[in-house]
């Protein structure tokens, strides 16, 4: 075991790692060190397994969630071990240099099925002061996502594998992380607060509140992104285009779907007062827009070679013909059936559906160059959920959906809600320990997303308001939870990302720091910046309303206000009456 004289040796020449340089701290003399050995019951953390080498004018790319950045950082590896357990964990940080360290911690999550980002998110930390870890929950390196060993035999589930995805590793991230960087930086002697953030998007959004939820004492502020929570219901959801399709008996081509949604953008577009090419609000569209108003409209896509991504280590490239025609009945019902969300037969509501305005991904159609004609295309990522983790079967997809109703897709909403309700659901409402320890939160989510419906941001967020103030009325309560949960839809915007589709809308890129600023020096966003990265309006300085408040522009579109009514709030309203229990 390190005695404490292991760590004054490793310090002799450096008594404050903040006035020391980058290369004084960055050897893996010092950082192991600097290591817990025991920073959590039942996790030892191998000191032999420590490196550290220094990275001088690293250049961060400018990405969604920030700007571009050069800089200086120490990038460490460690491993730990549960004990009892024949495992190993390992995790990366990247630490800035001691003259730019400003005493923060960041975590950061991953997308899809990966735990991590692979990296690609650690500068989203440094650039800004703080230390960025990351972890590969044990499943054997940084890049190995969790449907890879889940499955340890048919029928057969790795339970601590699912513990760790679900919310175990992040949370042994940061209680080590924040551990190592306090030792690193000599914060424990000096008795300086180490701020702890959080940032993530789809996944990386689910695993933030995963850690506010479970452990929301030990975090001062998370910006968390389109949230991946409501696994039982997120994940099968994607198959439900599919089945709309066979079940209405309809294979629509991918060039009328998107002639649909190119026109549903077009008559939505000034519904804010605004003509700009983005859908600023959705629920006027539904309210006034008419899918079958696009029958009879011409359409035309040049024929093409296409490369679909499945998973990292799986890809499909299909060769589609020039399609030529005009918007159908079958193709506009199919539309619409679509767009209303999940029902049973007899008709309640099982789940929802992504904003009008939102492309049509997961209702792709293939060519069959023999019979030519379109033909159902099952995406992995709802099929794999099916066969991996319902059917304990190891297989990337399903190969059929014959025999599948939409009674048997509520179902399969059902099993996976209970079967991983306590670990992947993730919307436990009551919020009270990370309120009580003044946690903000900033949570953004695209309003054209079209991998996770924007509607399940918004209802979680309404959960969290009724859960926590069921006394107050619906404006005293709004505004209680907004003095520290802010939840801000972005026009326009696409899964974790600003949308090609609607290239004039932004996306709030430097959420971070706004949050950075509300935590440490109190100031509250109203309005949340979100710039234009691409398009003729590239840089435009965008401010976006938080809810319940919506976007509507007056004065010729020059002004911006943030308005409230009754029946556009009732379109994001959903009663989930197909189940016994509630829904959060």
């Amino acid at each position: 075991m390190r005695s404490k004289m292991s760590l004054l040796a490793a310090t002799a020449t450096v008594s404050l790692a903040q006035a020391a340089s980058l290369a004084d701290v960055c050897t893996s003399t010092y950082a192991s060190a600097a290591a817990p050995i025991s920073p959590l019951l039942g996790v030892t953390v191998d000191q032999s397994s420590v490196t550290a080498n220094a990275v001088y004018n690293y250049t961060s790319s400018e990405t969604a969630f920030w700007t571009a950045a050069t800089f200086d950082f120490c990038n460490v590896t460690l491993s730990y071990t549960h004990d009892g357990l024949d495992d190993t964990v390992l995790l990366e940080f990247w630490l800035p240099a001691p003259s730019d360290f400003q005493n923060r911690w960041l975590s950061t999550g991953g997308f899809g099925y990966a735990i991590n980002g692979n990296s690609a998110d650690l500068p989203g930390g440094v650039m800004y002061g703080a230390a960025s870890g990351q972890t590969d929950g044990g499943f054997g390196g940084f890049s190995v996502e969790f449907d890879d060993v889940y499955l340890l035999a048919n029928g057969t589930a790795d339970r601590e594998a699912l513990y760790m995805f679900g919310y175990q590793a992040h949370h042994e991230l940061s209680v080590i992380g924040k551990a190592f960087t306090k030792s690193f930086f000599n914060l424990t002697s000096s008795g300086d607060k180490l701020y702890a953030y959080y940032q993530g998007c789809s996944e990386g959004g689910r695993e933030g509140w995963s850690q506010v939820q479970r452990y929301g004492e030990e975090w001062d502020g998370a910006v968390i992104g389109a949230p991946a929570i409501r696994y039982g219901q997120q994940q099968p959801n994607h198959l439900f285009p599919g089945l709309v399709e066979q079940t209405m008996g309809y294979f629509p081509p991918p060039c009328e779907l998107e002639k649909i949604n190119n026109l549903t953008i077009a008559a939505c577009d000034e519904l804010d007062g605004k003509k700009d090419g983005v859908v600023s609000r959705t629920d006027l569209c539904k309210l006034h827009f008419d899918v079958n108003s696009t029958i009879g409209e011409p359409y035309y896509c040049a024929a093409e070679t296409t490369t679909t991504v499945l998973k990292k280590r799986l890809s499909t490239s299909n060769t589609t013909p020039a399609q030529n025609g005009t918007v159908s009945k079958a193709g506009a019902a199919v539309a619409a059936a679509i767009l209303d969300g999940l029902h049973t037969l007899d008709g309640k509501r099982a789940y929802i559906w992504y904003q009008p305005s939102a492309t049509f991904d997961d209702a792709a159609t293939q060519y069959n160059s023999e019979t030519d004609s379109w033909e159902l295309d099952i995406t992995s990522l709802g099929g794999e959920w099916v066969t991996k983790w319902l059917e304990l079967v190891d297989l990337d997809n399903l190969s059929t959906l014959d025999n599948v109703t939409y009674d048997v897709m509520k179902d399969w909403m059902e099993l996976g809600w209970q079967r991983y309700e306590d670990v992947l659901q993730t919307t436990w409402p009551d919020l009270t320990p990370f309120y009580s320890a003044g946690g903000k939160v900033l949570h953004v989510h695209g309003e054209s997303d079209p991998s996770i419906p924007t509607g399940s941001s918004v209802h979680y967020h309404e959960a969290v308001r009724q859960q926590m103030y069921p006394s107050l009325s619906f404006n005293e309560s709004s505004e209680a939870l907004n003095d520290w949960n802010r939840l801000y839809l972005v026009p326009g915007a696409a899964h974790c990302t600003y949308s090609s589709d609607q290239p004039n809308g932004g996306w709030p890129q430097t959420t971070l720091l706004t949050l950075i600023d509300w935590v440490e020096n109190g100031d509250k966003p109203d309005l949340l910046n979100a710039t234009v990265q691409e398009g003729s309006n590239i840089g435009q300085q965008q401010k976006l309303c938080p809810w319940p408040h919506r976007p509507l522009f007056v004065n010729n579109g020059t002004e911006l206000t943030c308005v409230f009514d009754e029946e556009s709030y009732q379109t994001w309203v959903y009663d989930f009456d197909a189940y016994n229990l509630p829904l959060y």
